[in-house]
C-alpha cells in the first residue's frame, strides 16, 4: 500500500479548493460578471506605459500580510498591486495600497492569465510574483521598466528554472519559469496571444532527470525563444539583490489547513519508514514547514502576535526531527537556502 504520508498532500489540496470554494466562490462569479480592469495610469511615468501592474496570489494569510509589507515598502507606489484570495480569509482593510478580490483555487497559470489578459489590459507591463518570493529592493522596478524598454524584449524574470534547459538550434537557454517575471503584456497577449497553461510533452534535456512536461509559461516560453523575442534573465549574482525567497511551500501550507493541531504534523514526519527520508517529500515537507516558522516569525514582529497556525511546529521541534533523520537524507538536501532567506528576511523587515 501506498504510505499515507504520500497520498495525504494532494488529497489536501482537493480538499482545501472545495471547502475554500464555499467563501470564494460567489465572489468569483462576481469577479467575472464584472471584470473591471486597472485604470491606465499616468502617461508620464518611465516608458510612457504607466505603473507596471504586480499580481500575486495566496492561500496563506501571514504570507500575504509579509509580502505586502515588503512590496510597500520597497516599491512604494511604483506599481500597482492586484491580490487574489484564495483563502477566502484576507480582509482588503488590511492591505488598503492593493487591490483584492476572493478567487477560487485555480490553477496558478488560470490566475495569472485572468490578470495579464483582463486586470492588467490598460498597462503594458504586467508582472506576476509568488507570494514567497519577497520583493527587498527598490532597484526591482528600475530593471524591469530598462530591460521592457530594450527592443523585442517579452519578459524579464528573477528566478529562472535551474533543473532543466531549452534546447533551441543547438543553444540551452535557461527557462524563465512564472515566479518571479514580468511581461511585455502588450506583445506575448495580444500581438502572440499566448498562453500560460501547462502542458505535456517537453523533451528538452535536464540537469538532474529529464522533464516531461511544461510547467505554467514554459511553453509560450519557448514559442516566445523560437521567434526570436527577447526573454531576459536578471544575472545570477545580481538577481540575488531584489528578492528573498523560499520555494516549495504550497504542500506544507495545505498540510497546515488539513491538520487540527501541531501533534498530527509531527506524526506526519515521524510515521513513515525513516528509509523514506532518502527521498525528495518528507524533506520537501520539512524545509517548507521551517520557512513557514520564519514567515510566522516576521507577521509576529509586524503584528504584535503571531498568526493562528495551530498545526505549525515549532522551530525547535522541527528541527529536531530534521537532526534525528539527517543521516538518512541525501547530501544535497541542506536547510542553508532556508537559513539564509531568514536571516535576510528578518534584516530587510
Amino acid at each position: 500500500m501506498q504510505h499515507r504520508y504520500v497520498r495525504l498532500v494532494p488529497f489536501a489540496f482537493k480538499r482545501f479548493g472545495v471547502l475554500k470554494a464555499i467563501k470564494t466562490g460567489l465572489p468569483t462569479l462576481g469577479y467575472y460578471l464584472k471584470r473591471k480592469p486597472l485604470p491606465p495610469s499616468d502617461p508620464s511615468t518611465p516608458l510612457r506605459t504607466g505603473k507596471p501592474a504586480l499580481f500575486t496570489m495566496n492561500i496563506l494569510p501571514p504570507m500575504m500580510t509579509v509580502w505586502y509589507h515588503f512590496a510597500t515598502k520597497y516599491l512604494g507606489d511604483r506599481v500597482d498591486i492586484t491580490i487574489f484570495d484564495s483563502s477566502g480569509a484576507l480582509k482588503q482593510s488590511e492591505f488598503p495600497k492593493a487591490r483584492m478580490h476572493k478567487f477560487v483555487n485555480f490553477y496558478a497559470a488560470t490566475k495569472s492569465e485572468e490578470f495579464l489578459r483582463h486586470i492588467a489590459k490598460n498597462r503594458k507591463i504586467g508582472w506576476i510574483c509568488d507570494d514567497d518570493m519577497f520583493l527587498i529592493d527598490s532597484g526591482v522596478v528600475d530593471v524591469v521598466e530598462r530591460e521592457l524598454a530594450v527592443p523585442n524584449t517579452a519578459t524579464v524574470s528573477f528566478r529562472p528554472r535551474e533543473w532543466w534547459e531549452f534546447d533551441i538550434d543547438g543553444k540551452r537557454i535557461k527557462p524563465s519559469s512564472s515566479y518571479c517575471i514580468a511581461f511585455n503584456r502588450e506583445l506575448v497577449f495580444e500581438k502572440e496571444n499566448l498562453h500560460l497553461g501547462p502542458c505535456d510533452g517537453n523533451t528538452h534535456p535536464g540537469k538532474i532527470k529529464p522533464p516531461t512536461r511544461y510547467d505554467t509559461f514554459d511553453k509560450a516560453n519557448e514559442e516566445l525563444l523560437k521567434k526570436g523575442y527577447r526573454c531576459y534573465i536578471v544575472p545570477e549574482g545580481e538577481r540575488e539583490k531584489y528578492y528573498a525567497g523560499f520555494s516549495g511551500l504550497s504542500g506544507p501550507v495545505m498540510l497546515l489547513w488539513y491538520f487540527k493541531n501541531k501533534e498530527q504534523t509531527l506524526d506526519y514526519f515521524l510515521s513513515p519508514p525513516k528509509k523514506q527520508w532518502s527521498g525528495s517529500m518528507l524533506f520537501g515537507i520539512l524545509s517548507g514547514m521551517l520557512s513557514i516558522c520564519t514567515i510566522q516569525e516576521l507577521y509576529t514582529k509586524l503584528k504584535g502576535e503571531p498568526y493562528p497556525l495551530p498545526a505549525l511546529p515549532s522551530r525547535d521541534e522541527i528541527m529536531k526531527i530534521y537532526e534525528d533523520h539527517k543521516q538518512y537524507l541525501r547530501g544535497n538536501q541542506s536547510l542553508e537556502q532556508v537559513e539564509t532567506t531568514s536571516e535576510r528576511l528578518l534584516n530587510a523587515l
